[in-house]
Formats: structure tokens, C-alpha cells, sequence
């Protein structure tokens, strides 16, 4: 048995040869040597294992119908509106902090705090033990995603604080790396000349025509990775349908993320170049296997229909 599944993808550029890597207030492009055998490697993070993990979650959201796809329908979630409206406000497979969104925890739920509903739920008592397999099956009650991707219940309320660690992470990496520097001018065809004194406004204000800079990146080789840590959701002890079904929907965000291209920047729009390398079924094959396990879990997952509660912007009650 293993206890991970090890995923790697190499990728290109969909237009021309240049791509635009992700970039850090004060840092910039993230670049490092990278070690292989004896040879020091100019590389390059292209995505970040923080953003990828947002990528993974996106693939099982529509925005269009603000609820997650058809694939993974009858998979519970928490559901925010605005208080005393039915008015989609977020989600729990939309916020950073997932479960533990302010927007989830300071809402109530048919007027009672969903701080203390998770509390109650997950179990959490003074001088008390986590019980951890117990917490995990609360959390998958209300949202499995977060036992995909994670969750840290850090209010003070919430008793010792637990957390769940990222089951899937993915990152993109570019190898053999040099920069494609270019530049190029936003024209005015208005205003041709700045005056100092003109009461119209400059170039802070956007007007004239202002030349520019601009850096991007050419690679050897472009690889993303993912690994799916199949040994943390055994450990949670759910039942044998539920912790496949985990597993199931870290393969299928990894096989959707791939199918459909990644497009995650206007100058960064990777596909395909090879291959898989690792076992990752087909998406109709990922897919089917969600269709049959989702009805397995009720016992944990329940019917599956959201968990809508209502948010004021309010601070919740301890």
C-alpha cells in the first residue's frame, strides 16, 4: 500500500515561447538553483504551492452558477448569505481559511453561532483530548474539502486550535531558465503633450503616452507536480468509501486542472507538452468513481445538501 501518489506533468506554453511567472510584493520572480547530480540548475517557481491549492479547489466550483459542478453535487458545503436574504455572499470551498472563514464562523445558523456549532461539533472541550478521528468526521459532515486541502480552526474558542493538514499540493516549476525582457509604450492619441500646469491632469491621472518594461521568461523545461498524501486521509479512520472518496477528489482536481489547461496568468497559459507521468485515470473514469462513492458516504457525508447560514458582519458570540 502506498502512502503517496506522486504526479508530474511537463508543460508549454501555449503562445510562442515566453511565459510570466508568479511574482511577490518586494521579491518579485521566485528564482533558485535547483541541485540534479553534480549540475547547479537556474530555475524558476512558477506557481506557488498556496495558489496551486486555490487552482485545485477552483476546478469543482461553477461561477457562473455560484455552486460547486455537477461532479461532485451531493458533497456537503457551507453555504453563506447575507443575513435575512437569500443572497450568495461566499462559501466554504471559496474562502482561504475554508471552514475557518470569519465569513462561516462569525454566522449564524437558525439563530444559534456557527463558532459553537463547530465547536460542539468537532468536540472540543477544556482538558479534554482532540479526538481527532471524531473531528474528522465532523469536518467531512460539513465541507470533505477541507480534509483535502486543509483547514486551521485558530480561534480561541475553538480548544487547542486543531488543524488538518493540505492532503493534495501541487506546484509548477520552469528549469534551465532565462529572462525575455521587452517593453512597449501606452499610446495617447489625445493628448500628445504633458504641460506641468494643465488643470486636465498627467500621467498619474493616466494620461500621455508612457513607456514601459517588462520581464518574462523562457524554460527548457516546465514541470508541474502534485502529490496526493494518501497515508494522512487513512489516518483519520473513516469509513473505507469516504477516505476513497477523498482521494478520488484530489485525483480528479489534478486530472480536471490538467485536461483543461492552465491558464494562470493573460501571459501564462501552459498545456501539455508530454505524457503523465504517474497513475492518474482519465477524467470520465475519476468522475463515474465520484458518482458511486458519494452515495457510500452518508453516513458521514449526510444528504450532501449545504449548510446555509447567514452572515451580518457581526462578531460571533463565544
Amino acid at each position: 500500500m502506498t502512502n503517496r501518489i506522486k504526479i508530474t506533468a511537463k508543460l508549454r506554453p501555449v503562445l510562442g515561447s515566453t511565459f510570466q511567472p508568479t511574482g511577490f510584493p518586494d521579491v518579485g520572480a521566485a528564482t533558485f538553483t535547483r541541485f540534479e547530480e553534480d549540475q547547479e540548475i537556474r530555475s524558476l517557481l512558477v506557481e506557488s504551492v498556496q495558489s496551486m491549492a486555490n487552482r485545485l479547489e477552483a476546478t469543482a466550483w461553477s461561477e457562473a452558477g455560484q455552486q460547486p459542478v455537477d461532479s461532485v453535487d451531493g458533497l456537503p458545503y457551507v453555504r453563506v448569505v447575507r443575513a435575512g436574504t437569500d443572497e450568495f455572499l461566499t462559501s466554504s470551498r471559496l474562502e482561504a481559511h475554508r471552514l475557518a472563514s470569519p465569513f462561516v464562523h462569525t454566522s449564524t445558523l437558525d439563530g444559534s453561532p456557527v463558532l459553537e456549532l463547530i465547536r460542539e461539533r468537532l468536540g472540543l472541550a477544556k482538558d479534554t483530548p482532540h479526538d481527532r478521528r471524531r473531528m474528522a468526521a465532523a469536518v467531512a459532515g460539513l465541507d470533505p474539502f477541507c480534509l483535502v486541502h486543509g483547514v486551521f480552526f485558530s480561534q480561541k474558542e475553538w480548544w487547542g486550535q486543531p488543524k488538518f493538514l493540505r492532503a493534495v499540493s501541487g506546484v509548477v516549476e520552469a528549469h534551465n531558465v532565462e529572462r525575455a525582457v521587452s517593453g512597449g509604450r501606452k499610446a495617447d492619441h489625445v493628448r500628445h503633450q504633458l504641460d506641468k500646469e494643465e488643470a486636465g491632469g498627467g500621467t498619474a491621472e493616466g494620461y500621455g503616452s508612457v513607456p514601459f518594461h517588462r520581464t518574462e521568461w523562457t524554460a527548457k523545461v516546465i514541470v508541474a507536480s502534485f502529490v496526493v498524501d494518501t497515508e494522512l486521509l487513512r489516518s483519520y479512520g473513516l469509513p473505507q468509501p469516504v477516505t476513497e472518496l477523498l482521494e478520488t477528489v484530489a485525483l480528479w482536481e489534478i486530472r480536471s486542472l490538467l485536461d483543461d489547461g492552465m491558464r494562470l496568468r493573460t501571459a501564462c497559459d501552459l498545456e501539455l507538452a508530454a505524457p503523465i507521468d504517474g497513475e492518474l485515470p482519465a477524467l470520465d473514469q475519476l468522475t463515474s468513481r465520484l458518482s458511486a462513492l458519494i452515495p457510500q458516504g452518508k453516513d458521514v457525508l449526510g444528504d450532501g445538501e449545504p449548510v446555509t447560514v447567514e452572515w451580518s458582519g457581526k462578531k460571533a458570540a463565544a
